[in-house]
């Protein structure tokens, strides 16, 4: 008797792995759409990375020697960077500035305003909100001017001080690192407003009473419930603001131009005069690396707080 053997239907029971996922060719055609998104991000994000790298191990430059013949100098950028007091200053000034503006100035007006905000009348959060947002918005040089004009030795923040009966002077000159850093905590608190609003607009009302009738009322209530419960924001907070800080330019440059002298330079200052005033690409490129490794620490430090935060 001859029996009939049905042939085998590929993905049944017994026959081992199922169909084959679509060949290769038909994945790639489905990332073709992505191919430019790809490209542009290898030329504008990868590609000019690639090239820093490159450029803070050589001498290159805009005029001289450096400019006709480009040569891998290893780490003397590096050397000189650190063996020069100018740019120790810089970095001591840098921290200063990212220390008084960010991390105190914006990070705790931002949450005073938050604070105030939520508690006060529809016409005080509109007031609030159109000031503090509207420094937000403004161009940098033009912020920086209208602080300049504030700030200076006839300016408005002298005679408010003379009323009072203090001496005023000319900040810009006398404290200048002082008066960038108002300026920079003038136009970029409302970053962290925003921040905080909306964090607090996320603690549930319930809790906040349960803690007022357990007798935790006003700062109690501040510090061991309200932050507590946005501690994640306030990570996050001072990341953002600690690397928007670091990197300011315009601010400074407009003002002081990182004067009286070197009072005011910060790093991005520095690193402009090296690499354009100067002419020394590679040695102001190495001086870049420097802020990207500062800020990757201070990164790696919230990071890590917000980790142990989700643990």
């Amino acid at each position: 008797m001859t029996s009939t053997i049905a042939p085998a239907v590929p993905g049944s029971v017994g026959d081992g792995p199922g169909p084959a996922g679509p060949p290769r060719g038909a994945k790639l055609v489905k990332m073709l759409p992505l191919a430019p998104s790809i490209v542009l991000m290898l030329v504008f994000l990868a590609g000019p990375i690639l090239y820093c790298l490159y450029a803070a191990f050589t001498n290159m430059a805009l005029t001289g020697t450096g400019a006709a013949e480009v040569e891998f100098i290893g780490l003397d950028n590096f050397r000189k960077a650190f063996g020069s007091n100018a740019f120790i200053n810089s970095i001591w000034l840098t921290l200063v500035f990212t220390l008084i503006s960010a991390i105190i100035g914006q990070n705790t007006l931002g949450l005073g305003l938050a604070l105030l905000m939520r508690r006060s009348t529809k016409l005080v959060r509109s007031l609030v909100g159109t000031a503090v947002i509207g420094a937000w918005v403004l161009p940098e040089v033009v912020a920086a001017y209208l602080l300049s004009a504030f700030l200076n030795s006839d300016g408005t923040l002298n005679v408010i001080l003379e009323k009072v009966g203090l001496n005023g002077q000319d900040w810009l000159y006398g404290a200048p690192i002082i008066a960038v850093s108002i300026a920079n905590i003038w136009r970029g608190t409302a970053f962290s407003m925003l921040v905080y609003s909306a964090a607090l607009s996320e603690i549930p009302k319930e809790i906040e009473e349960s803690a007022e009738m357990d007798g935790a009322a006003g700062s109690r209530r501040l510090w061991w419930v309200t932050l507590p419960m946005i501690s994640r924001a306030i990570l996050t907070n001072l990341m953002l603001i600690t690397l928007q800080t670091l990197s300011v330019f315009g601010l400074i440059y407009a003002m002081t131009r990182g004067g009286p002298g070197t009072k005011s330079q910060t790093l991005p200052l520095y690193m402009y005069e090296q690499a354009f005033s100067f002419s020394q690409i590679g040695y102001g490129t190495a001086i870049a690396l420097v802020m990207l490794a500062i800020g990757a620490v201070f990164s790696l430090i919230y990071l890590r707080g917000l980790n142990s935060e989700a643990a």
